[in-house]
């Protein structure tokens, strides 16, 4: 299980790259869940984790449904070298819809790199805004030949992803992703609590910003020390876990 942390900066990329992260996540807190950050930003954090062999991810933003906007978002992110571009399938709630999405931006990828991942990330809260459902995606990412699947939450108001989705619920997403031979990322304010459910989970990636920051809020600034604490957590407890499973 990978920790995927998501600073805001160069200057808090930097402050983590000793801290166990397995990948390092540019994005822009002030435009939303899924923020886009400007491409000079993104291009220097690149270039600061590459001396470091840490993978990097780059947002699009909370996408509304124009394949076209998102094709050149994924074109200018895959430019920058970042190993994960990511698609935030918001404005949209049907399969044929996010089909089209991300071949476009599977495509708009492509162009540029052979081996940047596409990640389909959708929301777990889609239920509050007649979103796409969580097994759309998931069918959707499977179809369009996507690596990974995540979701999110798009409302950022205390509630967790273990809020808006039962553990029932987040197991089956995980286990039809898996199905897939997809990559399965879970975020949406998750938290050090939250540990033992991800165990069971079992998913590949972890995607925090908020457990790490100095305030527990994700607009402060991201703790190195918590963020050396939280990847700890999770590299060793989920090793641990398999081990007595």
């Amino acid at each position: 299980m990978k920790c995927l942390i998501s600073p805001i900066s160069l200057e808090e990329a930097a402050g983590i790259v000793n801290c166990g992260v397995d990948i390092i996540d540019v994005k822009n807190v002030k435009e939303g869940s899924l923020g886009a950050q400007f491409p000079w930003n993104t291009r220097e954090v690149v270039e600061l984790t590459r001396k470091y062999n840490i993978k990097t991810s780059a947002t699009l933003g909370d996408l509304p449904f124009k394949p076209g906007t998102a094709a050149l978002a994924a074109f200018g992110a895959a430019n920058t070298g970042v190993t994960y571009i990511k698609a935030g399938l918001h404005g949209l709630n049907t399969y044929e819809q996010a089909c089209e999405m991300m071949d476009a931006v599977r495509k708009a990828v492509r162009m540029v790199s052979a081996t940047a991942d596409v990640v389909a990330s959708g929301y777990a809260d889609w239920r509050k805004f007649n979103g796409l459902s969580a097994w759309d995606l998931v069918k959707a990412a499977r179809d369009t030949k996507c690596d990974v699947v995540m979701v999110d939450t798009a409302i950022k108001d205390g509630s967790t992803l273990f809020d808006v989705m039962s553990f029932s619920e987040i197991q089956d997403f995980c286990d039809q992703a898996k199905e897939a031979n997809l990559v399965v990322a879970l975020a949406g304010s998750i938290k050090a609590d939250h540990a033992e459910m991800l165990f069971k989970l079992d998913p590949h990636l972890i995607g925090v910003r908020g457990a790490v920051c100095e305030g527990k809020d994700r607009s402060t600034k991201i703790s190195p020390e918590k963020t050396r604490w939280f990847c700890d957590l999770i590299h060793t407890g989920a090793a641990q876990y398999r081990k007595v499973a």
